[in-house]
């Protein structure tokens, strides 16, 4: 599968990757429109059946994560999930950098993602943790967060694959906040088919009248009520 990405990270200019940050900082996730074409989609949907791009293959029900399935890539993944690995985590550990200040924190992400997988790699997380979700009517996906060991890069993306207006309803992106002293604030993200919901891995600072805070946050999917939908997963960080 050597395919480019829809969007590439050179036409996300400043002002669009301030507009995404605000947006993250302000709500707690951003959408990429159209980050993957209608094409790269497809292609990857097809691939779902190829036995040796992936190197395991997850039943959620077994293991108490929802209804649904999912499948890892096997090293080497494919280009255009390699690019965007890639090509995306600049600016994103630029956030992350500007995170870690707010919340007091002296952790610093290198500027690459090579870099960044060294590091992982290092202390044992070798295992590449990109993936694809497959749900059908009647699946969903529990509030979780995806930590895979020590190391762990603060955002991920998750690309929608399939076309919410033909192909499947119900299945919304959700994510919920849990916010210091206070109840919990739940967000449903509609997304279209190839546009990209970039949101925290496990928590985020949120300015107060007293600075900055520490808001843990979830995501999972509603149930599926009719079709057949899936997602790539993006995350920076490899797995023990």
């Amino acid at each position: 599968m050597n395919q480019s990405t829809g969007l590439t990270v050179s036409s996300l200019d400043n002002d669009k990757w301030s507009t995404i940050e605000e947006h993250l900082n302000c709500h707690g996730f951003a959408v990429i429109d159209k980050l993957l074409t209608q094409d790269i989609c497809t292609r990857l949907i097809d691939s779902y059946a190829d036995k040796q791009l992936f190197r395991s293959h997850i039943n959620m029900a077994q293991h108490g994560f929802g209804q649904g399935e999912y499948q890892y890539y096997a090293d080497p993944i494919p280009d255009v999930i390699m690019s965007l690995r890639t090509n995306m985590y600049p600016p994103l550990a630029q956030i992350a950098n500007r995170w870690s200040d707010d919340l007091g924190s002296d952790l610093r992400y290198p500027t690459s993602h090579a870099s960044f997988l060294e590091r992982c790699h290092a202390s044992g997380q070798n295992r590449p943790t990109p993936l694809i979700l497959r749900y059908r009517s009647g699946d969903y996906n529990c509030l979780h967060q995806d930590l895979y060991g020590d190391h762990v890069f603060p955002l991920q993306i998750a690309v929608l694959l399939s076309d919410p207006d033909t192909q499947f309803s119900g299945g919304e992106f959700v994510l919920t906040e849990q916010r210091p002293r206070m109840q919990s604030r739940v967000e449903v993200v509609q997304l279209k088919r190839g546009d990209a919901v970039l949101f925290p891995v496990h928590h985020r600072p949120k300015r107060g009248t007293r600075g900055f805070s520490r808001t843990n946050i979830r995501h999972g999917v509603s149930r599926l009520h009719s079709g057949e939908r899936f997602t790539l997963g993006i995350i920076f960080h490899d797995a023990e």
